[in-house]
């Protein structure tokens, strides 16, 4: 199976080295030897049929800050006429427009290649084009990575819908606003001095915008009210508060009532996010960068998936189970 791995930043790197990690194992237990033929990153790529070597690769980008020259073609071009079967889209997130993201993944279904993304932003604006698309061309899309890291939450909703239904969704979907809250409950700290912390942590980045105002928990709502069909709502009609307003105050009287602040995501008849309290003994009140979601099944009942939301290993662990399961259904289907 040939690959191409468009975006080489913290979980591109992160699936190419584990890819490398488990080919024995990939061979001998699934039967298929993955070989990633080319790296687009935002500065150049590299191209070998036979498999690129995952150090040569590694130690160019450390020398130089990309994995090779500039190209004569777009990204999109590269995609499209690079002889692989399928597009690992692992470059960054953008919530306006989903670009470059979303033009890399209409290239690659234009051109007969399954896709494997963590990309939200794609999934967030354009989901059922995108799915519509990928039916057309008779390929696959999986994109277990982009809610969750390595929490294999997408598939966990899609099992509990199976012979049931899932009638509403309720989750704690982003790491940094969890752990920002937590800090708050338990250390006393007010709302900046928890952001440092999360900042100094890894667990927010620089400019955490769109993770305390909600965004990011929107997006991820909104992919899984898509993916269980609750809703065909994108990103930009979820309605939105996030936890900026949150003061010590308003946590510490949640916490006299043994209640705790959480930023909750909610898809039923309409989307939503925005701070709740909830009682500290729900399973939903999770503590730290983790996350949490509870799938409301019409005849058995609520089931709940706790786990770690994020990080460059975990989520290329599930890039990777989206490759093994596309190689085992690879000959006709398209997303589940």
């Amino acid at each position: 199976m040939r690959l191409v791995l468009a975006g080489f930043g913290v979980v591109g790197r992160s699936f190419f080295e584990l890819l490398k990690e488990n080919t024995p194992e990939l061979a001998s237990r699934y039967g298929f030897v993955p070989r990633v033929v080319a790296i687009i990153d935002s500065s150049g790529y590299c191209f070998d049929e036979k498999g690129l070597d995952v150090a040569r690769v590694l130690r160019a980008k450390s020398k130089t800050g990309t994995v090779g020259p500039a190209p004569h073609r777009s990204t999109k071009e590269l995609i499209s006429d690079i002889e692989a079967d399928v597009l690992i889209e692992a470059t960054p997130t953008n919530f306006k427009t989903g670009e470059p993201g979303l033009s890399h993944i209409r290239a690659a279904f234009i051109s007969k290649k399954h896709v494997v993304t963590c990309n939200k932003g794609p999934l967030g604006i354009a989901f059922y084009a995108l799915r519509e698309l990928a039916r057309h061309n008779a390929v696959r899309f999986r994109y277990s990575g982009a809610v969750g890291g390595g929490t294999p939450i997408l598939d966990f909703g899609k099992t509990c819908s199976t012979g049931d239904e899932v009638t509403k969704v309720t989750g704690i979907l982003n790491g940094t606003c969890n752990f920002i809250l937590t800090k708050m409950e338990q250390e006393h700290l007010g709302f900046q001095q928890a952001l440092a912390l999360a900042q100094k942590g890894g667990y927010a980045e620089r400019d955490p915008t769109l993770d305390i105002n909600g965004y990011d928990s929107a997006v991820k709502i909104a992919i899984i009210a898509n993916h269980l069909n609750l809703s065909r709502a994108t990103a930009a009609e979820v309605k939105v508060r996030g936890i900026e307003a949150i003061s010590l105050e308003d946590v510490g009287r949640a916490a006299e009532k043994g209640m705790a602040v959480r930023l909750l995501a909610t898809a039923e008849k309409e989307l939503t996010v925005g701070p709740v309290i909830i009682p500290r003994d729900d399973p939903l009140c999770v503590s730290g960068p983790y996350n949490a979601v509870k799938f409301h099944c019409r005849s058995s009942g609520p089931k709940v998936i706790v786990g770690k939301g994020a990080g460059g290993p975990e989520t290329a662990s599930s890039m990777l189970r989206d490759l093994i399961e596309i190689r085992g259904s690879m000959g006709g289907g398209n997303d589940r």
